[in-house]
């Protein structure tokens, strides 16, 4: 990330505070939620029965960070091997999108996620990690899907 990014990505904690929030449920599931920007979507899978059938729920802002953390869980928790991925997209970042194409081309040598289309597309974790991620886990598309009944009907 260049140091303006760094400056700009500061300054939004202090002027629009978002508290990072992911949901335990139950650690024997092979199945996560993310929820993208959709904050209410998560508070609703969160408050719900369907966390007795799902290990995590939460959401997915970055299109560098929060996909570095989404890879380094399913790394440390092999349990996961599915991934719901619905909510709105997050405007600017295409977090959603760029977790699609990490998932299927992978970085280039810059560390850089192929064929993505976001501003600042770069991952810290290590190619073995990734690896893991693509062979691992599937992902379900269901981004800009932000009806709860609907989304419950698919896991």
């Amino acid at each position: 990330m260049n140091a303006l990014g760094e400056a700009i990505g500061e300054l939004c904690k202090i002027v629009l505070p978002i508290p990072e929030e992911s949901y335990s449920g139950n650690p024997d599931s092979s199945i996560a939620i993310c929820t993208l920007s959709s904050i209410d979507l998560l508070k609703k899978f969160a408050n719900s029965e369907i966390m007795n059938q799902v290990s995590i729920a939460g959401r997915l802002l970055s299109e560098n960070k929060g996909i570095d953390e989404i890879i380094k869980f399913v790394n440390q928790n092999h349990k996961i091997s599915k991934i719901f991925v619905c909510g709105k997209e997050v405007w600017g970042h295409k977090a959603g999108h760029s977790l699609f194409q990490v998932h299927k081309y992978g970085i280039d040598y810059h560390n850089r996620i192929v064929n993505s289309s976001s501003p600042d597309p770069y991952l810290t974790v290590s190619e073995s990690m990734i690896e893991y991620f693509q062979k691992n886990i599937t992902l379900i598309d269901l981004i800009n899907e932000t009806d709860f009944k609907k989304i419950q009907t698919k896991i």
